[in-house]
């Protein structure tokens, strides 16, 4: 009955590490945790009540594993072969999807788990590191309600606000569509933010204006006091995400025979940023280098779909 209640977390970096810490200090179901990088592995090698051990040595041992890794890529890997996931699932297993990836890429990856008889289920997160620490996190969870419904109390050491939305691929839709109104606002607010440079005005002021009245957001109370104004410059993201995230979500907004007129401004705005070469540079630094960015040409824009696809 035990190893029923086992849980598995693969990919223990910057939002893996703190899921596995809230299984071990908030739970009692005994935790198994990989990650392909010994020093992301080493933080728990002398935890109690955790297992270090390879994802097809934990899928026969777990009830659920949770996928914390960079992109379906990663989840593929370690669903194929003999040694892998899918040819050594237990018979109550469970996959949770917890990247921001393409739901076109999902579905394939669920469709070979369910020829393994084994559900998938994809869970777009919001609230960072630190929302998972403090039990806060939010999930965009799509998928077989029934499984979700029988697999939620493994989900409540770290999470606050649970939303199934409906088929598989929904999660990670709604994560995309969120992610590209995000740094849409991020724009607007350093559009906003450079106008009152240029009219004398302190950023610092426009900030504290916007965060008592109806302009705040997540940008005004965190990003630019936390990131931008005290000099700092570091989000702890690359650009690289938003110019993948709001990509897929444009042309996922096109598929559908959605209006996406800002996002696909949002959109060209990145493509100019990895254009001068700043892919793997701190998003912060789209503040910094906000002007120059916007005068920059694009030689031939690429599609969205063709860029993150």
């Amino acid at each position: 009955m035990a190893k029923k209640r086992v849980v598995g977390v693969i990919g223990l970096g910057r939002m893996g590490n703190p899921v596995a810490q809230r299984f071990i200090k908030h739970s009692d179901f005994p935790l198994m945790a990989w990650d392909v990088l010994p020093e992301c592995r080493a933080p728990f090698e002398r935890e109690k009540g955790v297992t270090l051990a390879e994802p097809g040595e934990m899928a026969r041992e777990c009830a659920v594993i949770f996928f914390v890794v960079p992109s379906s890529a990663e989840i593929a890997d370690c669903l194929k072969g003999k040694n892998g996931v899918l040819a050594n699932a237990g018979r109550s297993l469970v996959i949770y999807d917890m990247t921001t990836s393409d739901p076109v890429e999902t579905r394939k990856l669920a469709r070979r788990s369910a020829r393994k008889g084994v559900p998938y289920l994809d869970a777009g997160m919001s609230g960072g590191p630190g929302g998972i620490l403090a039990g806060k996190l939010t999930l965009m969870i799509g998928g077989d309600e029934k499984v979700f419904r029988r697999t939620k109390k493994y989900l409540a050491p770290f999470t606050e606000n649970l939303f199934h939305l409906g088929k598989l691929g929904s999660g990670q839709a709604m994560k995309l569509i969120h992610n590209m109104v995000l740094h849409t606002m991020f724009l607007a607010t350093c559009e906003g933010a450079r106008a009152c440079e240029r009219m004398g005005m302190k950023v610092a002021d426009m900030v504290d204006v916007f965060n008592v009245s109806t302009a705040f957001s997540y940008h005004t109370r965190h990003r630019f006091p936390n990131n931008i104004l005290n000099g700092s410059w570091n989000a702890q993201a690359r650009i690289y995400n938003p110019w993948k995230d709001v990509g897929i979500a444009v042309r996922l907004a096109r598929e559908a025979g959605a209006p996406a007129a800002f996002g696909e401004q949002t959109f060209a705005f990145l493509e100019k940023a990895v254009a001068r070469g700043m892919i793997e540079e701190d998003y912060s630094l789209l503040y910094r280098d906000f002007e120059e960015i916007g005068k920059a040409q694009l030689k031939k824009r690429r599609s969205a779909a063709k860029k993150t696809g």
